[in-house]
């Protein structure tokens, strides 16, 4: 086991004969254990030298070398929830001498994306989708006459989601050949792995078994009553050693749990499985993190690893824009005994760790459930108690319906605190890019983008003040170093703050935006406008900037459409005044992978591409100005 991450490449002789699935299939099975081996050495290298997502691919190499090993990938179709754990399946299927690409432009996507490999099956980001997906994959394989078989993979903690429960509601009623694969991490029943287990999942994948279930079947159904209670009968029986009652009432064959680091006992099982009718469920063990110490003792902390630096990192004592969010929240859950904070498993990533355990009473952590989070706010903000939901920008997005019917409709005292807005390093699946224009349509919310880490604390608290629905987004890391005063100002609602007034060109920026257009501001002499407010929007200073100035820029880090330029947009043409408009913002297509900086650059988001953008609309305005004259 490793303790450290190794900065040499380890040797991996098996490993590096492997340039596909049926490089693998070639082997005798005693090779499978040495393949784990280097398979788990080589990971823990290159993540190391890349960074990502770390400690799920590690509690899964066995398993994903039983799955290449027993079915016939690419033709058999694995579908990975999530996709934090198919590092190793990206190793095994000819993309190991790429590895060291991870999450760079033009590389190695941190996530299944069908474009990269036929051996990923099904594109993935955000989690609990993979049985929905692998259930529409077996039925149409079934359309198509193919005997293929699918199989989904999900973690116990992206069964917590309802759309994973929705598609196992929906599995027994198509009677699809689909195998669904639980891959337990949390070890809340690793009492049950053990001989005895091993030996009653043998029994229930085995042919003997089911041929003799099938054929007492169709003998007791003649008898009145009879298979119904041997039906019962055996359910009981089987509950009583393995916790699979509730997936064979949803009409799975329920087999396991067994060791998910015993390469024997999956082939061995998977090979029961693989030619079975209907609906399978094969509920294994792991242990997240296996093989790295670190991981091991700390499954949560090591969920992500950064990149090795080869000299020291500088640190940094400036509060990221998540840790402004968890000292206001402890700060005001001191003042409000009524603040209660959700969130949908991010509370690491939303610092709320500290708010955890000062008012454990008062924080609750929903699992993946973000729908389910948002309504549950809305049941105690109906009954006066004041929400707070800390959730990513991305995640979000899941909760929309929810966020309307259950919160804006009814006008509850719900505060959002929307982390990770903007664009990210893992892309286009976590970049969260959308939340403006999808927020501002809602009637009753208030949409609130703080520039700096004093508008983050004031506008938190602002929002949690407001009588009503608020949100306020901010980006992932740290601001511009500005120092948070923490005693109460005052912020209007829907008024815009002045930062510099100057001449012809008015640049109305929103949220993290404001940083970057301060150069551009200086070089033209221009006023710049910290929005504060995509809605209400300020209408009082958008039409005085268009009676003072020729040319209105909006900048956001946001899709153009329907976002906060539009906003603007839509005050200047229902005020039918005529003034030129440049909209700046994230172009109208998913950004690829890539450091934050380089993408927004990519967009034209950076200081130098504001600039650029302002400048040859000013040139084009003064041509055409020039050959109207």
């Amino acid at each position: 086991m490793f303790q450290t991450i190794p900065t040499q490449r380890p040797s991996t002789p098996l490993l590096d004969t492997i340039q596909n699935p049926s490089d693998i299939r070639d082997l005798e099975e005693k090779s499978l254990g040495q393949l784990s081996t280097e398979l788990r050495h080589f990971l823990i290298y290159i993540v190391g030298q890349t960074g990502g997502h770390f400690g799920a691919g590690l509690g899964v190499v066995e398993l994903t070398l039983a799955l290449h090993y027993v079915f016939n990938t690419p033709d058999d179709q694995i579908v990975w929830d999530v996709g934090h754990q198919a590092y190793p399946h990206k190793i095994l299927t000819g993309r190991r001498d790429r590895m060291h690409t991870l999450r760079r432009p033009d590389g190695i996507a941190p996530f299944p994306v069908r474009d990269e490999s036929q051996y990923d099956t099904f594109g993935v980001g955000h989690s609990s989708t993979s049985i929905s997906a692998a259930l529409g994959i077996a039925i149409a394989s079934r359309m198509r006459h193919k005997d293929n078989r699918a199989v989904a993979v999900i973690g116990d903690g992206a069964m917590t989601a309802g759309l994973a429960f929705e598609a196992l509601n929906h599995v027994s009623d198509t009677e699809a050949n689909l195998l669904v694969i639980l891959n337990d991490n949390a070890m809340s029943i690793s009492h049950n792995v053990g001989g005895l287990s091993k030996y009653f999942a043998r029994i229930l994948s085995s042919r003997l078994y089911l041929s003799m279930r099938e054929g007492s079947k169709k003998i007791l159904s003649r008898i009145p009553h009879a298979w119904e209670f041997a039906r019962k009968t055996e359910e009981h029986m089987k509950g009583m050693v393995v916790p699979g009652t509730l997936f064979e009432e949803l009409g799975f064959n329920y087999i396991g749990p067994i060791d998910g680091h015993d390469l024997k006992s999956l082939v061995s099982t998977l090979n029961n499985i693989k030619d079975l009718k209907g609906p399978q469920f094969l509920h294994i063990v792991t242990k997240k993190g296996k093989g790295y110490g670190p991981a091991e003792a700390s499954p949560v902390g090591s969920h992500s690893l950064s990149k090795i630096e080869k000299k020291a990192p500088r640190q940094s004592n400036m509060p990221t824009y998540s840790n402004i969010f968890g000292d206001w929240i402890c700060d005001m859950a001191k003042k409000d005994e009524m603040l209660v904070g959700i969130t949908p498993a991010m509370c690491e990533g939303s610092d709320l760790i500290a708010f955890s355990e000062q008012f454990p009473e008062r924080y609750y952590d929903v699992g993946i459930a973000e729908q389910h989070a948002v309504t549950l706010a809305a049941g105690l903000a109906s009954q006066g108690v004041k929400p707070v939901v800390a959730i990513y920008s991305t995640f979000l997005q899941r909760a929309y319906d929810q966020v309307i019917h259950d919160i804006a409709i009814q006008k509850l005292n719900v505060l959002f605190a929307i982390d990770r807005a903007g664009l990210l390093e893992d892309g286009p699946t976590h970049s969260g890019v959308f939340d403006l224009s999808f927020m501002r349509c809602i009637p009753n919310l208030v949409v609130m983008t703080p520039s700096d880490e004093n508008e983050a604390w004031q506008m938190l608290h602002c929002g949690y003040l407001y009588n009503g629905p608020a949100s306020v987004r901010y980006p992932r890391g740290t601001g511009p170093g500005q120092t948070i005063q923490k005693a109460e100002v005052e912020i209007s609602i829907g008024k815009a703050k002045v930062i510099t007034k100057g001449t012809r060109v008015a640049i109305l920026a929103f949220g993290s935006m404001v940083q970057s257009a301060k150069a551009a501001t200086k070089n033209l002499s221009a006023s710049l406008i910290d929005m504060r407010f995509v809605k209400p929007i300020d209408i009082e200073i958008i039409l005085e900037m268009a009676a003072t100035h020729s040319l209105i820029v909006t900048i956001e880090e946001n899709v153009l459409a329907g976002g906060a330029g539009s906003a603007v947009n839509e005050v200047i043409q229902n005020h039918q005044i005529d003034i030129e408009i440049l909209n700046l913002g994230v172009l109208d297509t998913f950004i690829q992978q890539d450091k934050p900086a380089k993408m927004l650059q990519e967009c034209g988001l950076d200081e130098a591409g504001i600039l650029k953008s302002i400048e040859k609309r000013l040139e084009a305005s003064s041509i055409e100005a020039a050959n109207t004259n």
